[in-house]
């Protein structure tokens, strides 16, 4: 059965060695020095490999099940939901003033790539609570905070985001769940929806159902959708649990993968709820946990690729097979470990560095947030903004090339389920599907974030990839295997904005059309970013004297083959991208 060791020697570089956590001016990071920071990590990381990890496998082969109504979770479930309670881990970057720990979303981040890489599935139930907490934390009236929000830090009650229908996912302007007003300022919802993770369960007392629907007046398309809460349970005036509301789990769906969260149809029939947030404006609030949840996304797609990369390096050094080219490493044995071999090294080394950047990345996405957040600065909400899709789309797509790619390194025992390598491949690619398929991401980030504020963003990108690169030039070994690349790609990045800007107008399919390859030019210009930011670093503290040195000679060697055999893949997407839409849309379409 595969296994999962938390990498905390490298989330606390990233934190301090790169971020410099504790330095920052984003109020509550004074707190975060590297003990707190350790000993929270340790606990998390003891969680995950004894609690939570040993359950993934159970989870994927006993699934969910629906009897009479209820939903029944995977043995042992419930018994390490009680755990993560207890442990205060569903609270950590909650608001004390509902019973959190008010820790920022940094550590919440970090917190959760142990969780989902010991067990993506299980930490859905929490992680959709979240997203239901922020929600009605920055919509929600002082009544509804009060209600609703001390049961949803607590996790004693759930929350879920009701959007997709049976006939319409991104165009959420077709849904036709249906809101009608009471006269006691409720309304009774009807319709259904699909797709809902972490619908119904056993793990808590009630689950909090944040659904979009229209309500009367509202027009027609997203402009007349608004955000409803519609609890499984209705809550008395005192707090307490009252009848069962008139929603019901019409199945659960059989999926690919994460079969250890249950994905159900949830049928609404003139269910109570509550409206939150302005009327006809739901969007606005819904979009509250989906740029959240998309940055998750993001981490669930290198997580759980860092639980399969564990056990593929594992098996590569354990496995004999064939003999070193260059002559017998193992002479006491009948052949030499699988790790020798120059295409299994090439292998993890893609796996490898494009992990330690996609944690990098993603935990400096996690600081803008905080920094947006806590500190109220405009510069770093318009950057995230910029970045969402990229963390989103990118990470996902390489998340799973990895997990695909650690199965690989198994041969045969890859594609046997008793080895466990096929789940990582299976629940990976759900990241790349769910909170927005990556085709949006790639048009949300081409079609609309390019342009916000007449490309502000995405120049305070370019310019701070140039500073970067100016800054540290006079150092020879960094520049040549670190800045001359990165300023190579970030010049195929500027180049491909400059053939949408010349094109996009005039022929919007040919923007379009290298949407998707603009994405993931992005992408590895920014993990190209954050590879010579911790070169930098690295190479600072070897000449100090200070920290691990293997860990830091390593770190360096990891990014300079990022840097050489990763990052030039920029050249080829902007070729790709100043086809333009002609070899794309050749084809009439009863041609296909």
């Amino acid at each position: 059965m595969p296994s999962y060791t938390a990498p905390i020697r490298d989330m606390q570089f990233v934190l301090h060695d790169l971020l410099r956590a504790a330095d920052s001016s984003v109020p509550g990071y004074e707190d975060m020095d590297r003990d707190f920071t350790q000993q929270v990590l340790e606990a998390a990381g003891k969680v995950s490999s004894e609690v939570l990890a040993p359950l993934n496998a159970v989870g994927d082969r006993e699934g969910c099940r629906l009897e009479n109504g209820v939903v029944r979770t995977p043995e042992g479930f419930k018994a390490a939901f009680e755990a993560m309670k207890e442990g205060g881990w569903t609270a950590l970057d909650c608001d004390p003033d509902y019973g959190g720990q008010g820790m920022p979303y940094l550590m919440n981040c970090a917190v959760g790539e142990m969780f989902v890489s010991a067990n993506m599935a299980f930490n859905m139930y929490q992680g959709l609570t979240h997203g239901a907490y922020s929600a009605i934390h920055v919509h929600g009236t002082e009544e509804q905070k009060q209600t609703w929000l001390p049961k949803l830090v607590s996790c004693d009650w759930t929350g879920t985001m009701n959007l997709t229908e049976p006939h319409c996912g991104t165009d959420l302007g077709l849904l036709r769940t249906r809101a009608e007003p009471q006269d006691d300022g409720s309304y009774l919802i009807t319709g259904q929806k699909i797709f809902i993770s972490a619908g119904d369960h056993d793990l808590a007392e009630n689950v909090v159902h944040l659904v979009l629907a229209k309500a009367p007046g509202g027009g027609e398309g997203t402009k007349g959708i608004s955000l409803f809460i519609v609890p499984k349970i209705l809550v008395n005036a005192d707090g307490s649990l009252g009848a069962r509301n008139a929603v019901s789990v019409g199945k659960i769906e059989e999926k690919m993968g994460i079969h250890g969260n249950a994905t159900c149809v949830m049928n609404y029939d003139g269910a109570v709820g509550w409206l939150l947030g302005d009327l006809h404006k739901g969007m606005r609030a819904m979009f509250t946990m989906m740029n959240e949840a998309r940055l998750g996304v993001g981490l669930q797609g290198y997580a759980v690729a860092e639980a399969a990369y564990q056990n593929a390096v594992a098996y590569a050094k354990d496995r004999l097979q064939g003999r070193a080219v260059t002559g017998a490493v193992n002479t006491n044995g009948p052949a030499d470990p699988l790790i020798v071999h120059p295409d299994i090294r090439r292998n993890l080394m893609d796996q490898k560095s494009f992990l330690e950047g996609a944690r990098a990345f993603t935990f400096w996405g996690a600081h803008l947030i905080d920094r947006s957040h806590r500190a109220q600065d405009a510069e770093a909400e318009g950057l995230i903004s910029l970045l969402t899709p990229v963390i989103k789309g990118f990470l996902t797509d390489k998340g799973f090339e990895v997990a695909v790619n650690a199965q690989q390194v198994y041969g045969g025992h890859g594609y046997i389920e008793e080895w466990g390598m096929s789940q990582f491949a299976r629940d990976a690619r759900i990241a790349m599907i769910y909170e927005g398929a990556n085709g949006i991401q790639a048009l949300d980030l081409v079609g609309r974030k390019l342009a916000a504020d007449g490309g502000k963003h995405v120049m305070a990108f370019f310019e701070m990839v140039k500073t970067f690169i100016k800054e540290n030039e006079a150092d020879a070994e960094l520049k040549t295997g670190f800045l001359d690349p990165l300023k190579a790609a970030s010049k195929d990045l500027q180049a491909a904005a400059m053939f949408f800007m010349q094109n996009g107008m005039k022929n919007p399919n040919a923007a379009l059309s290298g949407s998707y390859d603009f994405m993931h030019l992005f992408g590895h210009v920014c993990l190209g970013l954050m590879w010579a930011r911790m070169a930098k670093v690295a190479r600072d503290a070897l000449e100090a004297g200070d920290g691990d040195r293997d860990f830091l000679e390593t770190k360096l060697a990891t990014g300079r083959y990022y840097m050489a055999r990763q990052l030039p893949m920029t050249a080829t997407h902007l070729a790709r991208i100043t086809t333009g839409a002609e070899p794309v849309m050749a084809l009439p379409a009863e041609a296909f």
